[in-house]
């Protein structure tokens, strides 16, 4: 990211001074602060003052999650075990009914997918990425991730909040305090969906950081994408401001009498936000600017990628534009029984069926994402993070089917200072646990913290009388993984 702390201070402020200007309300700067949010570095001890961030040089300056819901497997992905593919059939060693959610078998499942090494890097891919093996070169694999959750909704949440309970808030929330918005038109952290996934809005939640901090959600089953973005029938764009301009002096007032009501403040600054949207987000959103060929690439009309591919070129258009954190979450996969599965990666039973579906519905636009990004020259200082809540059993459940398991996975990064090419930490023979150079949470957010310029013991909030972080008390920068 090439903005100096300097310049970092300078994007925070406009938005909450021009408010004041707009609404002539005349406070001072010292109640501006505590009135918009700024409060919340002021008020924390150890932390640091608004404008002092990022506190080292950045190598990346946005942040992209496809977040594959549901936990695909990582022997059937990423983690290629000859040794389980040989003893099929067999007991697994070390096999422990606990790990999943339900009982396995204790038996061990070989891939029923295809293997090849690919890129300089001799990476091995299974063939439900035709697309994405392509790009193994720039991808940064991190092979020994492991967190305490065994099911969807608090293992999704410890993933992108550090807590596997709700009421935490996510990284996109923390990085939006932290380093605040580089489009004063547009929201610093979006999410997309086309299910929720179980967890749902506990995931990307603000927690108890100003509400200002939210994620604007994107369902992508809504035939309006964003609402309100639309003046009301028979309403002027000044007859508007005018409402605004009254709705915040009446709300400032209110809000002077009761400083310690963070949300109300948030909700003055939402409505801010709002109104500046309705000119600059339907342009932003508007996947028929695109070319012809970008939606080929991205596969826009394949039914099979159709909805992830908007997605993520949707994606594309708000990193441009200014967008901090993006996260993705896959909605498209078939269950064991054929039905539509709300966490889609979720083989409890057919996992060749149902990662099949969901490698289609996703390889070629997250590769097309990689490409595009690539040739835009974003992708160096953008990071691309793929990867589920968990990962799955080496050992069946059904026969066919793969349980929970949090205790060995894989991620990979791509980009915004991630090593290209390169594999870290490893699963036991069977790809069952983590046993080399293992990967908690907290380490992979203290990396990613830092690659965005950022020292993950410094980003603090007082909350209840303690300051917490994103990293809780744990956390170690991976500085293998970094460029």
């Amino acid at each position: 990211m090439s903005e100096s702390p300097s310049r970092i201070g300078e994007l925070l402020l406009p938005a909450r001074r021009s408010f004041l200007r707009d609404a002539g309300l005349g406070f001072g700067g010292l109640a501006l602060a505590s009135l918009l949010g700024e409060e919340s570095w002021a008020n924390t001890a150890g932390g640091a003052a608004v404008g002092s961030l990022p506190h080292h040089l950045p190598k990346a300056k946005r942040v992209i999650w496809l977040f594959m819901t549901g936990a695909p497997s990582q022997v059937d992905t990423w983690d290629y075990k000859p040794e389980l593919q040989a003893r099929h059939g067999q007991p697994l060693p070390g096999a422990d009914s606990e790990v999943g959610f339900f009982q396995t078998s204790g038996t061990c499942l070989a891939s029923p997918f295809q293997w090849a090494q690919h890129g300089q890097s001799g990476t091995w891919v299974s063939d439900l990425f035709p697309h994405l093996s392509k790009h193994v070169d720039d991808m940064c694999f991190i092979h020994s991730m492991h967190l305490r959750a065994n099911n969807h909704a608090p293992a999704a949440m410890e993933l992108m909040s550090g807590f596997n309970r709700p009421g935490m808030p996510s990284m996109g929330a923390w990085l939006d305090y932290g380093l605040g918005s580089m489009n004063h038109d547009l929201p610093s952290f979006v999410v997309m969906h086309e299910r929720k996934p179980r967890g749902d809005d506990q995931i990307w939640s603000a927690g108890f950081l100003p509400k200002s901090h939210q994620a604007l959600a994107i369902d992508a089953r809504r035939p309006v994408a964003i609402d309100n973005l639309t003046l009301r029938t028979g309403q002027s764009l000044d007859a508007q401001r005018a409402e605004l301009d009254l709705l915040s002096t009446v709300n400032a007032e209110h809000a002077a009498l009761r400083p310690t009501q963070a949300d109300l403040a948030a909700r003055i600054s939402s409505f801010e936000l709002a109104y500046r949207m309705q000119s600059a987000a339907p342009e932003a959103i508007d996947l028929a600017q695109e070319p012809k060929l970008v939606h080929e690439l991205y596969g826009t009309e394949d039914p099979a990628c159709r909805v992830f591919a908007r997605q993520c070129l949707t994606a594309r258009r708000l990193l441009e534009r200014g967008v901090r954190f993006i996260q993705i979450f896959a909605g498209r996969g078939v269950a064991g029984d054929g039905s539509v599965d709300d966490v889609p990666w979720d083989a409890h039973s057919n996992i060749e069926t149902n990662h099949r579906e969901c490698g289609l519905a996703t390889d070629r636009p997250a590769a097309a994402l990689l490409a595009d990004l690539k040739a835009r020259g974003m992708l160096d200082d953008t990071l691309v993070i793929w990867g589920g809540e968990f990962g799955r059993t080496s050992d069946s459940q059904g026969g066919t089917g793969r349980d929970h398991n949090p205790g060995g996975f894989t991620i990979w990064m791509a980009g915004g200072g991630a090593k290209p090419g390169f594999h870290y930490g490893a699963t036991d023979p069977f790809g069952y646990k983590a046993v080399e150079n293992k990967v908690h949470v907290n380490d992979l957010h203290a990396t990613l913290l830092h690659l965005l310029g950022i020292d993950h013991q410094q980003l603090t909030y007082r909350h209840n009388g303690r300051n917490f972080r994103l990293t809780d008390v744990g956390g170690q920068v991976i500085h293998d993984l970094i460029a």
